[in-house]
């Protein structure tokens, strides 16, 4: 209302300030056409305040060129009809251009509008791309308040369990938004009870870092719904400073940032929820993985065990001496192969969790391949194993258990997928400040395609003649994951005789932690 006031007064005072200056030329000295001089005032008048105050100036240009140079003078009185004419052409000038200007002027105000809308509108959706959408919230609620000068912002989500705030910023500012649950009160007419209050939803809300007086907290907040696909997800609250009013432009620059954000919420739950059932498929698969390998894995040296047990308990029959020790060998043989699965399944586990960590200390690697093959003599039996391992290589810090369980699935696996009678070859060689382990088979090879999940839990690759792959698919997996907690690597490598070779690599440096 004070700026309406001062407008129509400026109007007022600019005719009055050219009624002063004509006054000033001797009667005369002036032109017929003096009244032209009131044009560009108004003109300044529609440019500055608008059309209201320029129809009041043309209107006072017309009353005081009549009242103080037409005769009789000091009359709202007009003598000879050619001054009528003057009057006329003077009031319906100074109208027109009052008019096209004050349309200028709106044009423009409401281009420097749209322009504040869009950059608003802009950084909105630039603020709800964060992945965190606490902070994008607070972001957007931190930027309507300063582009508004308001005193308080706050963001209310729906959830299930009702309203829960979360706030940011000066206490007694945020005291007129303490008892005001917004949504709530939209959705069901009243305000949430304190059972009601004591859910999961969250307030986001920043206040100004000044000290508000109690008076200025009685501002009634602005509840803004926020809606996606019709339904209402969240509701805006907006606190105002005292006297202050939201403009048209202003209210629509909230409504189109309230659809921002409904449109940012909701594909925010969305990606959320995606991102969920893509966490339950795969652990489904993965699931459904492991109860197919660890079933036929785990009955297959079961059933083994126990036909061998059985065998040995029979009382009508005697056994030699070496049938004996073949069962016992058998049960022996089957024993490792269950605690090996065991053990990957706890391991994996152990590492996907981070409650695995190395105890590391310096040791032969020689020392490590010779128990390694030793212990996997009856699995290589079959098979001529070559070892190159250099007499000058240094001693090498790492945990004796993990490594001799990743070295111990690659000459599994070795065994396992190269033909009877073939060669493997296991070489430990010194790098740049490294120590290089390598097992190789001369086996058909890995197709390049299946490389992408090779170190993947349950991931198993079929034998060419075999419909079924054996093996649950962790040795890998487990071996991988146990070389990079030393601070290494591991990768596959492709001879050009054929074959595959496993590689992984150790950092000499006894405080080498995983990347």
């Amino acid at each position: 209302m004070r700026a309406k006031l001062i407008a129509y007064a400026s109007g007022v005072a600019a005719v009055i300030l050219v009624t002063a200056l004509i006054a000033l030329v001797p009667a005369e000295v002036r032109s017929a056409n003096v009244s032209i001089l009131y044009l560009p005032a108004v003109l300044a008048v529609a440019v500055r305040f608008g059309r209201g105050p320029a129809i009041m100036a043309s209107v006072g240009a017309f009353l005081l060129f009549d009242f103080f140079f037409l005769d009789p003078r000091y009359q709202f009185t007009v003598g000879r009809p050619d001054e009528w004419v003057a009057l006329v052409l003077l009031l319906f000038a100074a109208a027109v251009t009052g008019q096209l200007a004050a349309d200028q002027r709106a044009r423009a105000q409401e281009a420097e509008e749209r322009e504040r809308e869009a950059m608003v509108l802009y950084d909105v959706v630039r603020l709800m791309g964060e992945s965190d959408l606490e902070r994008a919230l607070r972001a957007v609620a931190e930027r309507l308040r300063l582009e508004l000068s308001l005193a308080g912002v706050a963001l209310e989500l729906d959830q299930e369990l009702g309203p829960r705030r979360i706030a940011a910023g000066d206490e007694d500012a945020l005291r007129a938004l303490r008892d005001t649950f917004a949504s709530h009160v939209l959705a069901r007419g009243r305000a949430p009870t304190a059972t009601e209050r004591g859910g999961s939803s969250r307030w986001v809300r920043v206040i100004p870092p000044t000290v508000t007086h109690r008076a200025n907290l009685a501002v009634e907040p602005r509840s803004i719904p926020v809606l996606a696909s019709g339904a209402r997800i969240a509701t805006l609250l907006l606190l105002a400073r005292p006297q202050q009013r939201f403009s048209p432009a202003e209210d629509r620059l909230l409504l189109a940032a309230a659809d921002q954000l409904g449109i940012a919420i909701e594909r925010n739950r969305l990606r959320r929820e995606a991102s969920e059932a893509d966490a339950l498929r795969r652990t489904d698969e993965l699931k459904s993985a492991l109860l197919d390998a660890v079933s036929h894995d785990l009955r297959t040296p079961l059933a083994s065990i126990l036909a061998s047990a059985s065998s040995l308990r029979q009382r009508d029959v005697t056994w030699t001496d070496a049938e004996r020790e073949e069962f016992l060998a058998a049960i022996e043989e089957e024993a490792r192969r269950l605690d090996r699965l065991v053990g990957n399944l706890l391991d994996l586990s152990r590492v996907e969790a981070g409650t695995l960590r190395p105890e590391k200390a310096w040791y032969d690697a020689g020392a490590l391949v010779d128990d390694v093959l030793g212990r996997l003599r009856p699995l290589t039996a079959r098979h001529s194993v070559a070892v190159h391992v250099p007499d000058d290589l240094p001693p090498v810090p790492l945990d004796y258990v993990e490594i001799d369980q990743v070295l111990s699935n690659l000459v599994e696996n070795a065994a396992k997928y190269a033909p009877p009678g073939s060669e493997i070859e296991v070489a430990v060689h010194g790098e740049d400040g490294s120590v290089r382990f390598e097992v190789r088979d001369h086996g058909p090879g890995i197709p390049r395609d299946a490389e992408r999940d090779l170190f993947a839990p349950f991931h198993r690759i079929a034998k060419r003649d075999v419909r079924h792959p054996s093996g649950v698919g962790l040795g890998l997996a487990v071996s991988k994951r146990l070389v990079e907690a030393h601070g290494g690597r591991i990768w596959l490598e492709h001879p050009d005789t054929g074959g595959a070779r496993f590689v992984f690599e150790l950092p000499l440096e006894a405080e080498a932690a995983p990347a």
